[in-house]
């Protein structure tokens, strides 16, 4: 599932979450009981903004490994995703 960085416009405070790609956090109090955190003294209904940072597919594996990349049929690899840019 994918996760999402968002700003509260009220606090400037980030918080990454986890959510489906269709879920729409529009709030303060809605990030905060995503994230599992307390709201604090920031107003619930304090608009929150997502973050172009967000976005990152966590596959459940665990680990601090990224996962492979697949071999470039270009006759080596050119890593970094750029296989035939020059």
């Amino acid at each position: 599932m994918p996760t999402y960085d968002y700003r509260c416009e009220a606090n400037d405070r980030i918080v990454e979450v986890v959510h489906r790609m269709n879920d729409v956090v529009q709030t303060w109090g809605e990030l905060c009981e995503l994230a599992g955190i307390d709201p604090g003294d920031t107003p619930p209904d304090s608009p929150v903004t997502r973050l172009a940072t967000g976005g990152n597919v966590l596959t459940g594996k665990g680990g601090d490994e990224p996962p492979a990349m697949p071999a470039c049929d270009l006759g080596g690899c050119c890593g970094g995703g750029t296989c035939g840019i020059e």
